[in-house]
């Protein structure tokens, strides 16, 4: 990860800490052990950065976090020896960090059993993709590492079909449309995504299935999984999630974004049957398009 320096005369540990997820303990021991760079150079942690200061991250120190079971409710919409598909619900981190250790869908997995797939580390067991903290719905979880690597490379390679439902503000113009646009990480901040030249190619689809007043609902389908990719998009096109607090610049509720995970279908990894998987809305989502009606 680079980050640039803009107007600033902070503490470069104080600096990094409030520009991206990682604490400032954690910014210190990555300084003192060469895993941050300023201008390719290794500086103190009292260093005062300054402006077009060029700062590298290298992503792969990783302290090991003591991630324990945890023992709450899991929708298991399917399971058996190699996978599992689960219905997240909205307000669920799904693995820890930033600060959340304890009360994520990593440690449910784990208190439910001891077979997950291990190849993103003690921190992601079983994840092999994920959605955001509001976003609810349906996402694959591995429990062994063979069928982890082949669901991995099955995304990789957009051979797994994901259908979202949200609710958009405002009346959408055209029955479809089809959003191609760039999407990188923010340079003003660090946990927004945002359409810039440099970023990554991003392509979603979109159709309408039914317009209300002062809103529409749509099904989004992707070409490409970047992070926030759906509400970045709409948001750029002018008609945001409705409450979502990151991408709608208005004041939301503790629901979070009406983007829902609603349908699923892949090639099972080891048995390769072909499967498919579809959700309800959740209640409060459901709760809020029947007072539209």
């Amino acid at each position: 990860m680079e980050l640039v320096v803009q107007n600033s005369d902070e503490r470069i540990d104080k600096y990094i800490s409030t520009h991206s997820e990682y604490s400032r303990e954690l910014v210190t021991k990555m300084l003192k052990d060469g895993y941050i760079l300023v201008n390719d150079n290794v500086v103190k942690p009292s260093y005062k950065v300054k402006e077009n200061d060029l700062i590298k991250i290298d992503e792969s120190y990783k302290i090991e976090q003591d991630i324990l079971p945890v023992e709450m409710p899991l929708n298991i919409v399917y399971e058996d020896n190699d996978i599992m598909v689960i219905d997240k619900p909205s307000g669920l981190v799904v693995h820890p960090g930033n600060g959340n250790y304890n009360n994520t869908l990593v440690n449910g997995l784990m208190y439910y059993t001891n077979n997950l797939s291990t190849i993103g580390g003690n921190e992601r067991v079983g994840i092999v993709h994920r959605l955001d903290k509001d976003t609810s719905g349906l996402m694959l979880v591995a429990k062994t590492n063979k069928a982890h690597l082949i669901l991995a490379d099955d995304f990789k390679n957009k051979r797994v079909e994901r259908e979202y439902y949200a609710l958009l503000i405002g009346n959408f113009p055209t029955d479809t449309a089809f959003i191609d646009a760039p999407i990188g990480r923010s340079k003003e901040n660090f946990n927004k995504m945002e359409v810039h030249e440099g970023g990554k190619s991003a392509r979603t689809h979109l159709k309408v299935l039914k317009r209300y007043k002062d809103y529409t609902l749509v099904s989004l389908i992707l070409e490409t999984g970047r992070t926030h990719q759906i509400r970045v998009h709409m948001a750029y096109i002018g008609y945001p999630i409705y409450n979502d607090p990151v991408y709608q610049n208005k004041n939301t509720t503790e629901f979070g974004q009406f983007l829902h995970s609603k349908k699923i279908k892949f090639i099972h990894p080891i048995t390769h049957k072909k499967m498919e998987f579809e959700s309800e809305l959740p209640p409060y989502f459901k709760n809020f398009l029947d007072n539209l009606d």
